[in-house]
Protein backbone atom coordinates (compact mmCIF):
# COMPACT_ATOMS: atom_id res chain seq x y z
CA UNK A 1 0.00 0.00 0.00
CA UNK A 2 2.77 2.42 0.98
CA UNK A 3 4.79 1.49 -2.11
CA UNK A 4 1.73 2.11 -4.27
CA UNK A 5 1.26 5.59 -2.74
CA UNK A 6 4.95 6.38 -3.30
CA UNK A 7 4.63 5.19 -6.90
CA UNK A 8 1.61 7.46 -7.50
CA UNK A 9 3.43 10.44 -5.91
CA UNK A 10 6.45 9.84 -8.14
CA UNK A 11 4.18 9.77 -11.22
CA UNK A 12 2.60 13.06 -10.11
CA UNK A 13 6.05 14.64 -9.66
CA UNK A 14 7.09 13.38 -13.10
CA UNK A 15 4.20 15.41 -14.54
CA UNK A 16 4.32 18.53 -12.34
CA UNK A 17 8.08 19.23 -12.44
CA UNK A 18 8.42 19.14 -16.26
CA UNK A 19 5.17 21.11 -16.50
CA UNK A 20 6.52 23.89 -14.27
CA UNK A 21 9.72 23.99 -16.32
CA UNK A 22 7.66 24.10 -19.52
CA UNK A 23 5.58 26.98 -18.14
CA UNK A 24 8.72 28.89 -17.15
CA UNK A 25 10.31 28.52 -20.57
CA UNK A 26 7.00 29.18 -22.31
CA UNK A 27 7.35 32.74 -21.00
CA UNK A 28 10.89 32.95 -22.38
CA UNK A 29 9.83 31.51 -25.75
CA UNK A 30 6.99 34.02 -25.92
CA UNK A 31 9.31 36.98 -25.31
CA UNK A 32 11.87 35.64 -27.80
CA UNK A 33 9.28 35.03 -30.53
CA UNK A 34 7.64 38.42 -29.95
CA UNK A 35 11.07 40.03 -30.16
CA UNK A 36 11.81 38.28 -33.46
CA UNK A 37 8.42 39.26 -34.93
CA UNK A 38 8.89 42.89 -33.84
CA UNK A 39 12.52 42.91 -35.08
CA UNK A 40 14.11 43.48 -31.68
CA UNK A 41 16.09 41.44 -29.19
CA UNK A 42 14.31 39.43 -26.54
CA UNK A 43 15.87 38.56 -23.14
CA UNK A 44 19.57 37.94 -23.77
CA UNK A 45 21.45 39.07 -20.66
CA UNK A 46 20.87 36.53 -17.88
CA UNK A 47 22.49 33.25 -18.90
CA UNK A 48 23.53 32.14 -22.38
CA UNK A 49 21.03 33.60 -24.87
CA UNK A 50 18.92 34.63 -21.87
CA UNK A 51 18.10 31.02 -20.92
CA UNK A 52 18.15 31.81 -17.18
CA UNK A 53 15.71 34.71 -17.49
CA UNK A 54 12.62 32.71 -16.33
CA UNK A 55 14.46 31.50 -13.23
CA UNK A 56 15.56 35.05 -12.49
CA UNK A 57 12.00 36.36 -12.85
CA UNK A 58 10.66 33.61 -10.58
CA UNK A 59 13.28 34.29 -7.92
CA UNK A 60 12.53 38.02 -8.05
CA UNK A 61 8.81 37.42 -7.47
CA UNK A 62 9.50 34.97 -4.63
CA UNK A 63 11.68 37.39 -2.64
CA UNK A 64 9.50 40.47 -3.12
CA UNK A 65 7.29 41.70 -0.30
CA UNK A 66 3.72 40.38 -0.27
CA UNK A 67 1.35 43.36 -0.16
CA UNK A 68 -2.21 42.69 1.04
CA UNK A 69 -4.68 45.60 0.69
CA UNK A 70 -6.05 46.70 4.04
CA UNK A 71 -9.66 46.73 2.78
CA UNK A 72 -9.51 43.26 1.19
CA UNK A 73 -10.92 40.00 2.49
CA UNK A 74 -7.49 38.69 3.42
CA UNK A 75 -8.21 34.95 3.66
CA UNK A 76 -9.88 34.71 0.25
CA UNK A 77 -7.38 37.19 -1.23
CA UNK A 78 -4.46 34.94 -0.29
CA UNK A 79 -6.27 31.68 -1.13
CA UNK A 80 -7.42 32.65 -4.65
CA UNK A 81 -4.03 32.50 -6.49
CA UNK A 82 -3.24 29.13 -4.90
CA UNK A 83 -6.66 27.81 -5.97
CA UNK A 84 -6.18 29.02 -9.55
CA UNK A 85 -2.73 27.44 -9.74
CA UNK A 86 -3.91 24.15 -8.20
CA UNK A 87 -6.86 23.85 -10.61
CA UNK A 88 -4.58 24.52 -13.57
CA UNK A 89 -2.52 21.47 -12.56
CA UNK A 90 -5.47 19.12 -12.00
CA UNK A 91 -6.36 18.87 -15.68
CA UNK A 92 -3.03 17.25 -16.53
CA UNK A 93 -3.95 14.09 -14.60
CA UNK A 94 -5.77 12.61 -17.62
CA UNK A 95 -3.59 13.93 -20.45
CA UNK A 96 -2.00 10.99 -22.35
CA UNK A 97 1.50 12.03 -23.39
CA UNK A 98 2.00 8.71 -25.19
CA UNK A 99 0.32 5.32 -25.31
CA UNK A 100 1.56 4.40 -21.84
CA UNK A 101 2.70 7.71 -20.33
CA UNK A 102 -0.30 9.06 -18.44
CA UNK A 103 -1.35 9.35 -14.80
CA UNK A 104 -5.02 8.27 -14.94
CA UNK A 105 -6.66 6.53 -17.89
CA UNK A 106 -10.31 7.20 -17.06
CA UNK A 107 -13.24 6.53 -19.39
CA UNK A 108 -14.72 10.05 -19.00
CA UNK A 109 -11.56 12.08 -19.57
CA UNK A 110 -13.33 14.63 -21.78
CA UNK A 111 -15.92 15.34 -19.06
CA UNK A 112 -13.09 15.65 -16.53
CA UNK A 113 -11.33 18.26 -18.68
CA UNK A 114 -14.58 20.23 -19.08
CA UNK A 115 -15.22 20.12 -15.33
CA UNK A 116 -11.71 21.28 -14.42
CA UNK A 117 -11.74 24.11 -16.97
CA UNK A 118 -15.06 25.37 -15.59
CA UNK A 119 -13.67 25.34 -12.04
CA UNK A 120 -10.99 27.84 -13.07
CA UNK A 121 -13.62 30.58 -12.93
CA UNK A 122 -13.82 30.37 -9.15
CA UNK A 123 -10.25 31.45 -8.43
CA UNK A 124 -10.65 34.47 -10.71
CA UNK A 125 -14.00 35.66 -9.37
CA UNK A 126 -12.81 35.16 -5.78
CA UNK A 127 -9.68 37.20 -6.39
CA UNK A 128 -11.62 40.04 -8.02
CA UNK A 129 -14.23 40.17 -5.26
CA UNK A 130 -11.82 39.81 -2.33
CA UNK A 131 -9.55 42.61 -3.60
CA UNK A 132 -12.32 45.16 -2.87
CA UNK A 133 -11.25 47.10 -5.97
CA UNK A 134 -13.60 48.12 -8.74
CA UNK A 135 -10.98 47.44 -11.43
CA UNK A 136 -10.23 43.95 -10.12
CA UNK A 137 -13.96 43.18 -9.75
CA UNK A 138 -14.75 44.36 -13.29
CA UNK A 139 -11.91 42.23 -14.65
CA UNK A 140 -13.18 39.19 -12.73
CA UNK A 141 -16.73 39.69 -14.04
CA UNK A 142 -15.44 40.02 -17.59
CA UNK A 143 -13.36 36.87 -17.25
CA UNK A 144 -16.21 34.85 -15.76
CA UNK A 145 -18.70 35.86 -18.46
CA UNK A 146 -16.13 35.22 -21.18
CA UNK A 147 -15.12 31.76 -19.94
CA UNK A 148 -18.71 30.61 -19.38
CA UNK A 149 -19.77 31.86 -22.83
CA UNK A 150 -17.10 29.99 -24.77
CA UNK A 151 -17.39 26.80 -22.72
CA UNK A 152 -20.81 26.28 -24.32
CA UNK A 153 -19.44 26.14 -27.87
CA UNK A 154 -16.52 23.96 -26.70
CA UNK A 155 -19.04 21.54 -25.21
CA UNK A 156 -20.93 21.23 -28.52
CA UNK A 157 -17.68 20.71 -30.43
CA UNK A 158 -16.66 17.89 -28.08
CA UNK A 159 -20.14 16.39 -28.45
CA UNK A 160 -19.53 16.16 -32.22
CA UNK A 161 -16.24 14.34 -31.62
CA UNK A 162 -18.03 12.02 -29.19
CA UNK A 163 -20.56 11.14 -31.91
CA UNK A 164 -17.69 10.43 -34.32
CA UNK A 165 -15.59 8.11 -32.16
CA UNK A 166 -18.10 6.89 -29.56
CA UNK A 167 -15.91 7.39 -26.50
CA UNK A 168 -15.00 9.94 -23.84
CA UNK A 169 -11.63 8.29 -23.19
CA UNK A 170 -8.81 10.53 -24.44
CA UNK A 171 -6.51 7.64 -25.40
CA UNK A 172 -9.28 5.98 -27.43
CA UNK A 173 -10.03 9.31 -29.14
CA UNK A 174 -6.39 9.46 -30.24
CA UNK A 175 -6.42 5.87 -31.49
CA UNK A 176 -9.60 6.66 -33.48
CA UNK A 177 -7.49 9.10 -35.54
CA UNK A 178 -5.04 6.51 -36.87
CA UNK A 179 -6.49 6.63 -40.38
CA UNK A 180 -7.02 10.42 -40.44
CA UNK A 181 -6.62 13.16 -37.86
CA UNK A 182 -9.89 14.87 -36.99
CA UNK A 183 -8.56 18.20 -38.27
CA UNK A 184 -9.01 16.89 -41.83
CA UNK A 185 -12.78 16.19 -41.80
CA UNK A 186 -13.50 18.71 -39.04
CA UNK A 187 -11.26 21.64 -39.94
CA UNK A 188 -13.99 24.28 -39.25
CA UNK A 189 -14.51 22.70 -35.81
CA UNK A 190 -10.78 22.75 -35.13
CA UNK A 191 -10.74 26.46 -35.97
CA UNK A 192 -13.73 27.13 -33.69
CA UNK A 193 -12.14 25.10 -30.89
CA UNK A 194 -8.83 26.93 -31.14
CA UNK A 195 -10.45 30.38 -31.08
CA UNK A 196 -12.66 29.29 -28.16
CA UNK A 197 -9.54 28.08 -26.36
CA UNK A 198 -8.01 31.54 -26.80
CA UNK A 199 -11.09 33.07 -25.16
CA UNK A 200 -11.22 30.38 -22.48
CA UNK A 201 -7.65 31.15 -21.38
CA UNK A 202 -8.15 34.95 -21.57
CA UNK A 203 -5.50 35.08 -24.24
CA UNK A 204 -4.91 37.75 -26.88
CA UNK A 205 -6.91 38.94 -28.81
CA UNK A 206 -9.51 38.08 -26.15
CA UNK A 207 -7.53 39.28 -23.10
CA UNK A 208 -10.31 41.68 -22.11
CA UNK A 209 -10.14 40.82 -18.37
CA UNK A 210 -6.58 42.21 -18.33
CA UNK A 211 -7.13 45.15 -20.66
CA UNK A 212 -4.43 47.58 -19.52
CA UNK A 213 -6.11 50.60 -21.10
CA UNK A 214 -9.35 50.23 -19.15
CA UNK A 215 -8.74 47.97 -16.14
CA UNK A 216 -5.02 48.55 -15.40
CA UNK A 217 -4.39 44.79 -15.04
CA UNK A 218 -7.76 43.21 -14.43
CA UNK A 219 -8.52 40.78 -11.63
CA UNK A 220 -4.88 40.52 -10.48
CA UNK A 221 -4.25 44.27 -10.22
CA UNK A 222 -3.85 44.15 -6.42
CA UNK A 223 -1.51 41.16 -6.42
CA UNK A 224 2.26 41.19 -6.17
CA UNK A 225 5.11 38.78 -5.45
CA UNK A 226 4.01 35.15 -4.96
CA UNK A 227 0.31 35.80 -5.65
CA UNK A 228 1.06 37.37 -9.03
CA UNK A 229 3.49 34.54 -9.83
CA UNK A 230 0.84 31.90 -9.08
CA UNK A 231 -1.70 33.64 -11.32
CA UNK A 232 0.89 33.82 -14.11
CA UNK A 233 1.84 30.16 -13.70
CA UNK A 234 -1.82 29.14 -13.71
CA UNK A 235 -2.53 31.15 -16.86
CA UNK A 236 0.36 29.65 -18.82
CA UNK A 237 -0.38 26.13 -17.51
CA UNK A 238 -3.96 26.55 -18.76
CA UNK A 239 -2.65 27.61 -22.17
CA UNK A 240 -0.48 24.50 -22.36
CA UNK A 241 -3.46 22.38 -21.23
CA UNK A 242 -5.72 23.80 -23.95
CA UNK A 243 -2.92 23.32 -26.49
CA UNK A 244 -2.62 19.67 -25.46
CA UNK A 245 -6.40 19.27 -25.74
CA UNK A 246 -6.29 20.70 -29.27
CA UNK A 247 -3.53 18.23 -30.12
CA UNK A 248 -5.52 15.31 -28.66
CA UNK A 249 -8.86 16.20 -30.26
CA UNK A 250 -7.71 17.29 -33.72
CA UNK A 251 -4.00 16.57 -34.33
CA UNK A 252 -3.78 12.90 -33.46
CA UNK A 253 -2.17 13.22 -30.02
CA UNK A 254 0.95 11.08 -29.86
CA UNK A 255 0.42 9.65 -33.37
CA UNK A 256 3.20 10.27 -35.85
CA UNK A 257 2.44 12.32 -38.97
CA UNK A 258 4.32 9.62 -40.89
CA UNK A 259 2.15 6.76 -39.58
CA UNK A 260 1.88 3.94 -42.10
CA UNK A 261 4.77 5.06 -44.33
CA UNK A 262 7.37 2.28 -44.64
CA UNK A 263 10.20 4.77 -45.09
CA UNK A 264 9.50 6.16 -41.64
CA UNK A 265 8.66 2.88 -39.91
CA UNK A 266 11.16 3.53 -37.12
CA UNK A 267 9.65 6.94 -36.38
CA UNK A 268 6.10 5.57 -36.34
CA UNK A 269 6.62 3.33 -33.28
CA UNK A 270 4.23 5.17 -30.99
CA UNK A 271 5.36 3.35 -27.85
CA UNK A 272 8.78 5.02 -28.09
CA UNK A 273 8.23 8.22 -30.04
CA UNK A 274 4.70 9.14 -28.92
CA UNK A 275 5.78 11.67 -26.30
CA UNK A 276 8.17 13.25 -28.81
CA UNK A 277 5.44 13.85 -31.40
CA UNK A 278 3.05 15.04 -28.71
CA UNK A 279 5.62 17.61 -27.56
CA UNK A 280 6.34 18.78 -31.12
CA UNK A 281 2.65 19.42 -31.74
CA UNK A 282 2.28 21.33 -28.46
CA UNK A 283 5.30 23.50 -29.40
CA UNK A 284 3.57 24.26 -32.70
CA UNK A 285 0.42 25.34 -30.83
CA UNK A 286 2.48 27.52 -28.46
CA UNK A 287 4.09 29.31 -31.41
CA UNK A 288 0.61 29.84 -32.83
CA UNK A 289 -0.55 31.40 -29.53
CA UNK A 290 2.38 33.83 -29.53
CA UNK A 291 2.05 34.67 -33.23
CA UNK A 292 -1.61 35.56 -32.75
CA UNK A 293 -0.69 37.83 -29.85
CA UNK A 294 1.79 39.68 -32.06
CA UNK A 295 -0.43 39.90 -35.14
CA UNK A 296 -3.97 40.70 -33.99
CA UNK A 297 -5.49 43.69 -32.16
CA UNK A 298 -7.68 43.29 -29.08
CA UNK A 299 -11.42 42.79 -29.52
CA UNK A 300 -14.01 45.07 -27.97
CA UNK A 301 -15.94 43.35 -25.22
CA UNK A 302 -19.30 43.50 -27.00
CA UNK A 303 -17.65 42.00 -30.10
CA UNK A 304 -16.20 39.22 -27.97
CA UNK A 305 -19.55 38.26 -26.41
CA UNK A 306 -21.38 38.63 -29.71
CA UNK A 307 -18.88 36.31 -31.40
CA UNK A 308 -19.42 33.66 -28.74
CA UNK A 309 -23.23 33.73 -28.54
CA UNK A 310 -24.25 34.86 -32.05
CA UNK A 311 -21.62 33.11 -34.19
CA UNK A 312 -19.84 30.24 -32.44
CA UNK A 313 -22.85 28.82 -30.58
CA UNK A 314 -25.16 28.64 -33.66
CA UNK A 315 -22.33 27.30 -35.84
CA UNK A 316 -21.33 24.55 -33.41
CA UNK A 317 -24.99 23.58 -32.84
CA UNK A 318 -25.66 23.49 -36.60
CA UNK A 319 -22.53 21.39 -37.16
CA UNK A 320 -23.67 19.00 -34.40
CA UNK A 321 -27.05 18.48 -36.09
CA UNK A 322 -25.48 18.01 -39.52
CA UNK A 323 -22.97 15.43 -38.27
CA UNK A 324 -25.68 13.61 -36.29
CA UNK A 325 -27.99 13.28 -39.30
CA UNK A 326 -25.14 12.22 -41.60
CA UNK A 327 -24.04 9.49 -39.18
CA UNK A 328 -27.65 8.46 -38.62
CA UNK A 329 -28.41 8.22 -42.34
CA UNK A 330 -25.29 6.12 -42.98
CA UNK A 331 -25.81 3.88 -39.90
CA UNK A 332 -22.43 5.04 -38.61
CA UNK A 333 -23.46 6.11 -35.12
CA UNK A 334 -21.24 4.43 -32.50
Amino acid sequence: MILHIIYILLKILCIIVPLLLAVAYFTLAERKILGAIQRRRGPNVIGVFGLLQPLSDGLKLLVKEVVIPSSSNKIIFVFSPALTFFISLLGWAVIPFSKYALLADINFGVLYILAISSLGVYGIIMSGWSSNSKYAFLGALRSTAQMVSYEVSIGFILAILLLSCGTLNLSEMIEAQQNAWFIIPYFPLALLFFISALAETNRHPFDLPEAEAELVSGYNVEYSAVGFALFSLGEYANMLLMSSCTVIFFLGGWLSPFEGLDAFSLISITEFFGAFWFSVKIIFMVILYVWIRAALPRYRYDQLMGLGWKVFLPLSLFYLLVVFFILLSTNSLP
